[in-house]
């Protein structure tokens, strides 16, 4: 039940609690709302909130989850079985990736082939092949992750690329910012070779994706889930298998369980601060750092949750989010085509927005609407709940 209602616990700020700070903020403005709603936010470059846990967290979850359903598949009907489920649910849910981003609305090139959804697709069939043929060995699952991770820094840090920024007609450098919008401004014909940079639009991760990621790209000339940072995404996701393989190892007692948990991820985030220092936590690029970091609160979150749902059974303050986190994908379809917050502005926006503005408090009528719009979400997750129906891919 922990996993699940951790998983439902990072959906439940996708489907409208990041709102709900922002409400809040507006509605008393001080220090921790501030606090709140400065770490709602994504940090523009390099650096770490709360939220640019929220994917790799989910990244993570994907990789405990599997453990326990391929094992058991394994079991029981052995490993080619489970090759093909993991083949069958990474292609759909990258057909469903594709489908989010806009699916066929634009003509060609004007779909984005790599998302969230693909991103999460891709680790959970690279993770899902590895786990198939390394289950028994944890030792080589660690080395997989490590190889991953250094590597990826290595590439990073020491291939050169070409500096394709946009240049003026008597040669001087444009910055990215002001004037690459698409891939035909860049400087492809440089002679100027750059490594060891990680700026937005300038690192090897994004000249990759500028010179072979087809289709549209999120970033305009890049892709925040493109091409070269995957490799470190399915490091994250591989973490999580290691966090599930340790919980399902019936010889170590539960409070150990999440005494190495927590200690583990103190320790990962405190390595991965230090790797900052010459490689920066940057979520855009996936960096290395970033997914010791993202790993290591998302193992102490595992913990924590472990201990309180499972161990000490204290259940009853996490029904919502086991309902979430029972239908993660569904709820995350759902908000995407319906619009929670849509639906819950038709309901109190306009003049009882205004209203409750104008006679209670500026920015309640806000605070309404969010909760109106986690509601919707909740009782979506309630109802499917409640009728066993359960959309798994």
């Amino acid at each position: 039940m922990s996993l699940d209602a951790l998983r439902g616990f990072d959906m439940f700020w996708i489907l409208g609690g990041e709102s709900l700070a922002y409400a809040l903020h507006k509605l008393g403005n001080n220090p921790v709302t501030r606090l709140f709603a400065l770490e709602l936010e994504h940090v523009d470059w390099a650096g770490f909130h709360f939220y640019d846990l929220i994917f790799p967290l989910f990244v993570f979850i994907v990789g405990v989850s599997t453990v326990f359903s391929l094992s058991r598949t394994i079991a029981q009907h052995g490993r080619a079985e489970a090759l093909q489920r993991v083949f069958r649910r990474a292609l759909l849910l990258y057909v469903i990736g594709i489908f989010y981003s806009g699916g066929f609305t634009n003509p060609w090139p004007d779909i984005r082939l790599l998302g969230v959804l693909n991103r999460i697709a891709l680790c959970y069939f690279f993770t899902g092949l590895i786990y198939c043929y390394c289950h028994s060995s944890p030792r080589a699952i660690v080395g997989i992750c490590a190889a991953l991770l250094i590597g990826y820094w290595a590439l990073m840090s020491f291939v050169p690329f070409p500096d394709v920024r946009p240049v003026d007609s008597s040669g001087a450098v444009i910055s990215m910012e002001v004037k690459a919008t698409s891939v035909d401004q860049l400087n492809f014909a440089s002679t100027n070779r750059l490594r060891g940079v990680f700026e937005p639009g300038l690192n090897l991760a994004h000249y990759v994706d500028q010179k072979i990621l087809p289709g549209k790209k999120w970033d305009k000339t890049w892709d925040p889930e493109g091409l070269l940072s995957t490799l470190p995404a399915i490091a994250s996701c591989l973490l999580g298998v290691l966090a599930g393989l340790f919980l399902q190892n019936p010889s170590v007692p539960d409070r150990r369980k999440v005494a190495w948990l927590v200690g583990a991820g103190a320790v990962a985030v405190l390595a991965g601060f230090a790797w900052s220092l010459q490689f920066p936590v940057i979520k855009k690029i996936w960096s290395s750092s970033f997914v010791l970091v993202a790993g290591g609160y998302s193992a102490m979150l595992l913990g924590a949750f472990y201990w309180v749902v499972d161990v000490l059974k204290f259940q009853r303050w996490c029904q919502p989010f086991v309902w979430i986190g029972m239908n993660p994908i569904t709820l995350y379809l759902a908000d995407n085509i319906i619009g929670n917050r849509r639906v819950a502005t038709r309901l109190f926006g306009g003049d009882i927005k205004a209203f409750l503005d104008t006679h209670i408090a500026i920015g309640f009528g806000d605070l309404l609407i969010s909760f109106g719009e986690i509601g919707i979400g909740v009782l979506l997750a309630w109802f499917l709940f409640r009728r066993k129906i359960f959309l798994r891919l």
